[in-house]
């Protein structure tokens, strides 16, 4: 029976770079998937793209994929390797412009296909609410995005047209990993149970090193050895949907019922309904069995019918986070970092700044003095943040922190300040019919 081998290659944007290049060079992987996005990653990406029309993918689209695009395609011997991945972001097509740059330099071959149709900002309407609350005609001009959560449609066009780097938009994290399945083993798509199975194998790996030992330790109760080379996973998947759980041989970290259960219920609000664009996935009966030292198999799974609506994730502009920081260390810091914060606040309320949310907390830490042997902290952190509809009051908050040098108690040191602007994000429900998903060249 053939076997199929998906690696998890990024957990977030951010993620490291080097357990997707052990994983392409050493997993004998039939497809590595980089899953980058979040929602709020999405809504920045836009408002990004908006500065620069050929800008808005992932940032590190380029590095990672100079660093994976030498094993991609067919190698005599080894299995045809082909990159999955959501890092197009806000601008798919122009992220397959970059990786076929990219490839031509390094003198590879490689076919890229971008999948768009996820961005209906124009199929929304003014009249809509969204689950805050808000109408979208309310947020006005400081609407910025609005992307769908697409299925595995163009994914498997894409595959169909034989290409060897495939790169989304928004689409749902288990979705990147179902695709490959169901065009390998010729899954119809409404083979409900075995898209449940495929879907658990897509969101037991959608995080990467988090169900390889990474979120997982805790030193004393849950020890994970080598997390400084921790292993991204693979997972080994036969025709009806049955896996396992692995990581490559030598790889830091640990693979185990344990962290596999705690990935299962990571970001699921009912396990007997867990919602994607493909399939109500039903995870209630799915049960891990330790076969051996990092291999765990996963069955259990169902589905039933897919929702008649889809998720999708709007961006907004929400005010500005203004925010200050000082420590003081030594005896009485606490004492003198109450202080700090009482004259922050009433100096805020004095000038009359405009706040919605405001926090002022003394953050504990460890880096003045070295490990603390009293009750009371050696060294104590102020932080004032608040959030204002204008940044000019934002600006404020940084600014009456750092007049605590001297305008505050003895001892103050290594104040910060900053001003961000949020970009919020709340979702609303649209008909599937209303989004079409389709292939780029």
């Amino acid at each position: 029976m053939k076997t199929l081998r998906i690696g998890s290659g990024a957990g977030y944007s951010g993620d490291r770079i080097e357990p997707a290049v052990e994983l392409a060079e050493q997993g004998d992987l039939d497809y590595l998937v980089f899953e980058c996005l979040a929602e709020r990653t999405i809504a920045l990406a836009q408002q990004a793209r908006i500065g620069d029309p050929a800008g808005g993918y992932d940032p590190l689209l380029a590095e990672r994929m100079r660093r994976v695009l030498p094993f991609v395609g067919r190698h005599a011997g080894k299995r045809r390797l082909r990159v999955i991945t959501n890092m197009g972001a806000a601008n798919p097509v122009s992220a397959a412009v970059e990786v076929r740059r990219i490839a031509r330099e390094l003198g590879l071959s490689c076919k890229v296909l971008a999948v768009v149709g996820d961005d209906v900002l124009a199929e929304l309407r003014p009249e809509q609410v969204l689950d805050n609350g808000q109408t979208l005609g309310s947020l006005g001009e400081r609407l910025i995005s609005a992307n769908a959560y697409l299925g595995v449609d163009g994914i498997l066009d894409a595959l169909r047209e034989d290409a060897d780097v495939v790169i989304t938009g928004r689409v749902a994290d288990p979705s990147l990993f179902l695709a490959p399945q169901m065009f390998e083993f010729g899954w119809a798509a409404s083979d409900w149970e075995l898209l449940g199975r495929g879907t658990l194998v897509g969101h037991l790996l959608e995080c990467a090193g988090q169900v390889s030992g990474g979120y997982f330790a805790e030193p004393g109760l849950k020890n994970v050895d080598d997390l400084a080379r921790l292993g991204f996973p693979l997972a080994e998947i036969d025709a009806d949907g049955a896996a396992v759980i692995t990581k490559v041989a030598g790889s830091g970290g640990l693979v185990s019922p344990a962290t596999c259960t705690e990935q299962l219920i990571y970001e699921v609000h009912d396990p007997a309904a867990y919602l994607t664009p493909d399939v109500t996935a039903d995870f209630s009966r799915v049960t891990f069995t330790q076969e051996s030292t990092d291999r765990v198999r996963a069955k259990g799974a169902t589905g039933r019918v897919r929702p008649e609506q889809v998720k999708v994730s709007v961006g907004y502009l929400d005010g500005w986070i203004g925010e200050g920081q000082i420590s003081y260390g030594g005896p009485g810091a606490v004492a003198r970092a109450q202080l700090a914060r009482d004259i922050v606040l009433k100096r805020l309320a004095l000038t009359g700044v405009e706040m919605q949310e405001v926090r002022a907390e003394l953050i504990g830490m460890d880096a003045l003095h070295g490990p603390r042997s009293s009750v009371e902290p050696w060294e104590v952190r102020l932080r004032v943040a608040a959030r204002c509809d204008e940044r000019s009051d934002a600006v404020r908050i940084g600014n009456e922190v750092e007049t605590l040098y001297t305008n505050g108690p003895a001892g103050g040191g290594g104040a910060s300040k900053s001003v961000r602007q949020v970009v919020a994000v709340a979702s609303l429900m649209l008909p599937r019919d209303r989004v079409n998903a389709r292939i780029e060249a």
